[in-house]
């Protein structure tokens, strides 16, 4: 099986996971770029009118991405890492998702927050994986370590 770590990363604590689970996993990486890069301003989640504020407000919301996964097909399973955003995934992660087809892949997202846990990151990413098995996702703090992240794929027995 050959597995794929593409990530969002507003502020770079996803990225830093995502990099650790790609070792850990033993997959290839990829990282989730928007076509127009978020400033603090646009992250700013106090701010009603800001860019993330309003982006996760509108449900069909799907701003662009700047590259695509070349060779997606050869990809039998897909972790997909990102910042938890109101308790569900960016709209980025839809975007991201709904350009590929997913059939007969597996989908397993991870997530980084301070404290909020994955919510309902499935009910929401659902709709974007058409023909994929989409896993439960796991949150994990920034302090999860190398061994955290190996126990956590061995757990899911992918082959």
């Amino acid at each position: 099986m050959k597995s794929l770590v593409a990530y969002f990363s507003a502020t770079g604590c996803t990225k830093a996971l995502a990099k650790s689970l790609a070792e850990a996993a033993g997959a290839d990486i990829f990282e989730i770029v928007p076509e127009i890069p978020y400033t603090a301003a646009d992250l700013d989640w106090q701010d009603s009118r800001s860019r993330s504020s309003v982006e996760m407000g509108d449900k069909s919301s799907r701003p662009d991405v700047r590259d695509a996964v070349r060779n997606m097909e050869d990809y039998d399973v897909l972790f997909v890492g990102f910042p938890i955003w109101w308790y569900v995934a960016p709209r980025i992660i839809n975007t991201f998702l709904e350009q590929y087809d997913l059939s007969g892949k597996t989908v397993i997202p991870f997530a980084t927050s301070g404290s909020s846990g994955m919510g309902s990151t499935n009910t929401y990413l659902a709709p974007s994986c058409k023909g994929a098995t989409l896993l439960a996702g796991r949150r994990f703090s920034s302090r999860a370590t190398k061994q955290d992240l190996k126990r956590w794929v061995a757990s899911m027995n992918l082959g």
